[in-house]
């Protein structure tokens, strides 16, 4: 590939929600509305969070969000490609020392491969689908487990999940949708932090389709250094295992204006991955205040907000991440 071949950049959905509420056919209209305002800026897909739902029905939830999708095709965004964000819970645990509890887990997670193959055809499912997202463990006196107790905890709990997460993907394989697993820096997550720990994990795991995905933030908050990162690379290419790259900044807001270290981190990904990349930032919308602990404002949404004069809106911030970007790409491109 030389510098100057198009490479497909996405915008995360979660700019302006967690929930797509897909049963709420006043808010799809607000959906495309952004969706459209986001293609006019440049934007080749979209990546799309699919909120958890308490419930066993996920036939019902499958069917809502193809009723989504057509109303997206009848708004003329038939052409429009999009993926999927998707992390498990305490309820669908795959690591679970339960057989039920993993049972119903993978009955979770196929539906979010069936949700993914409806918006998205033959896409991809990212995010923290192993460990529950953000539930970090404790004794039963609820003391919190750290360093070599937790490392000690999760060892049966990756080896009970890797029969799910096999079964997941040779399912994922028959409906054309590759999984990437997000490693989540420690701050938010117990497991999987870094790119080695997915690796090490799937060397249980057969298919390829069970692959992973490498976010900028994470990388920087919560890995190993440069040295090792290539490495993992390297082994994750090998193995095409490498299905999504996010561009997030290490405080989940503007891409532009951030502490991502364009060199190191793109440099060596730029050669051996050809596939999209997402620009991902997480704005001051709920749950993401709580759960990041965000004390930045909110960029307003237009259309949703009232304008702040003198303060960026998220269609600002996306414009300035693509650009940024894409100039990053052309600055950092070599010829192959």
């Amino acid at each position: 590939m030389n510098k100057t071949a198009k490479r497909d950049i996405n915008l995360s959905f979660f700019m302006f929600t967690a929930n797509l509420q897909p049963d709420n056919e006043a808010y799809t209209k607000v959906i495309i509305r952004h969706i459209q305002a986001m293609t006019e800026l440049g934007y080749d897909g979209f990546d799309l969070p699919i909120h958890p739902v308490q419930t066993a029905d996920h036939a019902a939830e499958v069917e809502s969000y193809t009723r989504m999708r057509r109303a997206f095709d009848r708004a003329g965004l038939e052409g429009v490609r999009f993926t999927t964000n998707v992390g498990t819970t305490r309820t669908f645990d795959p690591t679970s020392p339960y057989r039920q509890q993993r049972e119903q887990a993978l009955a979770y997670l196929k539906s979010r491969v069936d949700i993914t193959a409806v918006l998205g055809g033959e896409s991809i499912m990212a995010g923290p689908f192993v460990f529950p997202y953000g539930v970090f463990p404790t004794t039963d006196d609820g003391d919190p487990l750290w360093s070599d107790a937790l490392q000690a905890w999760l060892a049966p709990r990756y080896e009970a999940a890797r029969p799910v997460l096999q079964e997941l993907g040779e399912y994922a394989e028959r409906k054309g949708v590759k999984l990437g697993i997000e490693p989540v820096d420690h701050w938010e997550t117990p497991a999987p932090n870094m790119v080695s720990d997915v690796l090490d994990f799937l060397q249980g795991v057969q298919t390829a389709q069970t692959g992973l995905t490498i976010d900028s933030a994470h990388v920087v908050l919560g890995s190993n250094g440069p040295l090792v990162f290539e490495d993992n690379l390297r082994s994750a290419v090998a193995q095409s295992r490498l299905h999504y790259v996010h561009i997030s900044a290490p405080d989940r807001g503007a891409v532009h204006d951030s502490w991502i270290p364009w060199g190191t981190f793109l440099r060596p990904i730029l050669p051996v991955y050809h596939g999209p990349l997402l620009v991902e930032v997480f704005n001051a919308v709920p749950p993401f205040t709580n759960l990041l602990r965000l004390t930045r404002r909110k960029f307003w949404i237009p259309g949703e907000d009232a304008p702040e004069p003198g303060l960026p809106s998220a269609y600002d911030i996306a414009r300035e991440g693509l650009a940024t970007l894409k100039r990053e790409i052309e600055r950092l491109g070599h010829r192959h």
